[in-house]
C-alpha cells in the first residue's frame, strides 16, 4: 500500500568547526537550480483573495499533502557519512525576534516557521515551511514537493502563513512569486534533492471590517528568517518542528495541523526508499504524520532568539517497526549543490501587492 510522506520543521545542536560565514551578497544563480514562476501580480491578488476571504475557509479545508511511496524508509548502515561537496559552510540568521527573559523548560517556537497551503486541480492542500535569511527578506524553505505536483507541475496559489494556529495568520499571508529547486528533482524527480526555495511577496492582512487589505511589509522583518548550513557531519541532536494533521495507520488522529508541534533527536544516514529513488537521506526518529510535510530541520537551535541554521527539511516519513504509528522522518542531506539553489533565489526581489487605497495590484519601486 501507498503511503503520503511526511515533512516536518527540524534543529539541530551543533556546527561543524569549520564553517565558512558567509555575510555579504550571494553570488549569481548557478545552472544546479530550476527556477519556476509561481504567480504574477494578477495571480497573486486573486490568490490572496481566495485565501484569506470568507474567513479563512479554504485554509481550513486543506489536506495534507506528500509523496506516494511504496514502503516506509529503510535504514542502512554503511559505517559512513554523507559524501560533502566542498568545505562546511554558513549563512547568518535574521535575528528579529527578541531574546525572552529568565529560564523556561518549554522550547520556544519559532516564529519563522508556518504552514504552506496551495491547490492542485480542484484539490487544497498543506505542508511546512520556514522563512530563511535572504538580501530582499522573502524567501521561504520547504520541501520541494510541497512546490511540485507529483507529475512535475508548479501547484497553483502557493501562500505561506507563518506562526499559523487555530485558523489564524498573526504575521499576515504571504503569496509565492518564484520557487526554485534543483534541476535533478525537477527534472528526473530525485528525492534525494527534494527541497525548494520561494520568494514570496510582500505580506498581507485582510482587515473584514473595512473590506480592505493591508500590506504588513518583507516576511523577514516580521518573523525574522533562520540561517543555512550545508556540508555539515549528521549527527548532532536536532529540533525538529511541523504541523502534522493525517491519521496514523492503526486511525489514531493525534494531529489537527492547527498548531505547531516539536520532535528532538539525533539524525542518522543514510535512509533509502527506491520507490521515490532516495539512496542518501538523513533520518530522524519523529512520529509526525502528514502536513508536517516541508519543515525546516534547524541545526543549533537558540531557544531564546528562536533562530538557528537551517540544515534539512523533512521529505519522507512512515512507521518502520509495523506498529501502525509513523516512527521515522527523512530530510535531503544540504550540501553545496543545495547551497547553489539557495544562492539562485537569495537576491531577488518581490514587492508588494497592496495599493495605497487597500485594493490589490503591484506598485511599489524595487528596494529594501
Amino acid at each position: 500500500m501507498k503511503q503520503r510522506v511526511l515533512l516536518p520543521v527540524v534543529a539541530a545542536a551543533g556546527l561543524v568547526a569549520a564553517t565558512v560565514t558567509v555575510t555579504g551578497p550571494v553570488q549569481a544563480a548557478p545552472k544546479k537550480a530550476a527556477g519556476t514562476k509561481l504567480a504574477s501580480a494578477s495571480e497573486a491578488s486573486k490568490a490572496v483573495t481566495f485565501w484569506l476571504t470568507d474567513s479563512g475557509a479554504n485554509l481550513k479545508a486543506a489536506k495534507p499533502y506528500g509523496l506516494e511511496h511504496k514502503a516506509a524508509p529503510k535504514h542502512v548502515s554503511t559505517g559512513g557519512g554523507p559524501a560533502a561537496d566542498g568545505r562546511p559552510g554558513v549563512v547568518q540568521a535574521i535575528g528579529y525576534a527578541k531574546p525572552t527573559s529568565g529560564k523556561s523548560k518549554n522550547v520556544n517556537l519559532p516564529k519563522t516557521v508556518g504552514r504552506v497551503f496551495f491547490a492542485i486541480g480542484n484539490g487544497l492542500y498543506s505542508c511546512t515551511a520556514t522563512s530563511v535569511q535572504s538580501q530582499y527578506r522573502n524567501l521561504v524553505a520547504t520541501a520541494g514537493h510541497c512546490v511540485y505536483d507529483l507529475d512535475g507541475h508548479a501547484v497553483a496559489d502557493w501562500v505561506f502563513i507563518p506562526g499559523y494556529y487555530d485558523g489564524k495568520a498573526p504575521w499576515g499571508a504571504y503569496i509565492g512569486k518564484q520557487a526554485f529547486t534543483h534541476h535533478d528533482f525537477d527534472v528526473y524527480e530525485d528525492v534525494d534533492r527534494d527541497y525548494a526555495f520561494v520568494t514570496v511577496y510582500n505580506g498581507v492582512r485582510y482587515d473584514a471590517r473595512k473590506d480592505v487589505f493591508v500590506d504588513v511589509g518583507p516576511l523577514g522583518k516580521n518573523v525574522g528568517g533562520q540561517g543555512l548550513a550545508y556540508n555539515q557531519k549528521v549527527g548532532g541532536s536536532v529540533f525538529v518542528f511541523g504541523y502534522p494533521m493525517l491519521a496514523h495507520a492503526d486511525g489514531n488522529a493525534v494531529w489537527t495541523g492547527e498548531k505547531l508541534k516539536w520532535c528532538y533527536g539525533k539524525p542518522f544516514f543514510p535512509v533509502k526508499e527506491a520507490s521515490v529513488k532516495v539512496e542518501e537521506h538523513v533520518g530522524l526518529k519523529c512520529s509526525m504524520t502528514g502536513g508536517s510535510s516541508g519543515g525546516p530541520w534547524i541545526l543549533k537551535y537558540n531557544s531564546a532568539r528562536r533562530l538557528g541554521y537551517l540544515n534539512g527539511v523533512t521529505s519522507l516519513g512512515g512507521d518502520t517497526d509495523g506498529n501502525g504509528r509513523t516512527d521515522t522522518i527523512t530530510s535531503a542531506y544540504f550540501d553545496g549543490e543545495t547551497y547553489s539553489v539557495y544562492k539562485a533565489a537569495y537576491p531577488l526581489w518581490s514587492g508588494s501587492i497592496v495599493r495605497k487605497d487597500g485594493s490589490l495590484g503591484i506598485t511599489e519601486v524595487q528596494g529594501r
